[in-house]
Formats: C-alpha cells, sequence, structure tokens
C-alpha cells in the first residue's frame, strides 16, 4: 500500500520529512483507519453477529430473499470487521461491507423515519410533559412536531444517509488499497 500513497521526495516542501511519512505516518495512519472503520462495524453488527438470523424478516421485507440466506451473510459482513482491523482478508470483507454499507444508504434514502421514528402519540406525550425535554429540546421537538428533527439539516434523517455514505466510502477504500503495511495480509505476502 505505501507505494500508493508515496510522493516522491524531490515533491515534497520538506522533503526530510519523506521517511517519516513512509515508515510512520502512513502505516500506522492507515492502520488507525483500518481498526476505526473494522471496529465499528463490529461494534455496529455485534447483535446481528451473535443472532446470525435476526435479520431475516427485515431483509425479506426489503426485497432480499431468502431471509434465511442474507441475514447471516449482513453477520459474516460484520464479523469481517475484525478481519479489517486485523488486516486478514481484508479486501473481501471490506468490499462485502462496502455493498451491505450502500443498500443501509439506499434504505434510509428510500424509506425515510417519519412517524415510524417520532410518533404523533409520542409528541402528544412530550407535549403533555415538557418537563421531560431541556429547552433546546423542547424547541425543536415541539415548534413543528418534531419535522425539523427529523429532516432538517441537521435533522435525523440526513444523519442517518450520511453516515451510511460516510461508512461505505471507508470500507471501499479498504477494499481498494488492502490492509497496508501492518496487516496480516501483508506479513503473509498474500493479498485478494
Amino acid at each position: 500500500m505505501s507505494q500508493n500513497f508515496s510522493t516522491p521526495r524531490e515533491r515534497l516542501y520538506l522533503p526530510f520529512l519523506s521517511r517519516f511519512y513512509e515508515s510512520f505516518a502512513q502505516p500506522f495512519g492507515w492502520l488507525f483507519f483500518r481498526i476505526v472503520i473494522g471496529g465499528m462495524l463490529t461494534i455496529e453488527g455485534w447483535q446481528k453477529i451473535q443472532d446470525p438470523m435476526r435479520m431475516s424478516g427485515f431483509v425479506e421485507s426489503l426485497g432480499f430473499a431468502p431471509g434465511w440466506l442474507f441475514s447471516p451473510l449482513i453477520a459474516i459482513a460484520n464479523f469481517g470487521g475484525i478481519f479489517i482491523v486485523i488486516g486478514f482478508l481484508t479486501r473481501p470483507f471490506a468490499l462485502a461491507n462496502a455493498v451491505m454499507l450502500l443498500v443501509t444508504y439506499w434504505f434510509h434514502v428510500t424509506h425515510p423515519y417519519g412517524d415510524a421514528f417520532l410518533t404523533q402519540a409520542g409528541i402528544d406525550y412530550v407535549n403533555a410533559n415538557p418537563d421531560l425535554l431541556t429547552p433546546a429540546g423542547q424547541r425543536r421537538l415541539l415548534a413543528d412536531g418534531g419535522a425539523a428533527f427529523l429532516a432538517g439539516p441537521t435533522g435525523v434523517q440526513l444523519k442517518a444517509e450520511l453516515n451510511s455514505l460516510f461508512w461505505a466510502a471507508g470500507a471501499a477504500l479498504i477494499a481498494a488499497f488492502g490492509g497496508g503495511a501492518i496487516s496480516v495480509d501483508h506479513r503473509m505476502r498474500k493479498e485478494f
């Protein structure tokens, strides 16, 4: 991977940093990136890893049938986060997660939260008990029934979409560049 990110010494403003970049900053920066992406995929998918059939009905409702096949595949992809962290079979697991996260992005775009996330009964309850919220929370939820909370420029809908894109891009970068210098793949001298 280092040859992919190397900058010729003569192109650096501070050429004496070339060795630092190549031997420390790039390999450890890439390791940190893999740990963050792979670790969060594992943490977020831990319930699916523990119960691989958990998502069967949900994935079938999205048109991915049979659920008994696709639900465990999601669990395997999430378990692949551990492989991404250690840098073993990095590219296939990162690619599987990138695809899964693009499907997640598609889901968030085509299935906005709306009433499934913020029900009228919940808004009515908070209206009757405004002391349950901070003043900022009252302004954000009660003024418009939660519409800005859901769909505004800082709303949870946009955050869900952007998070899915961010994590998909991170997984895709790892799929493209592999495990890097500090990985099991590199030590084995074989990669996909």
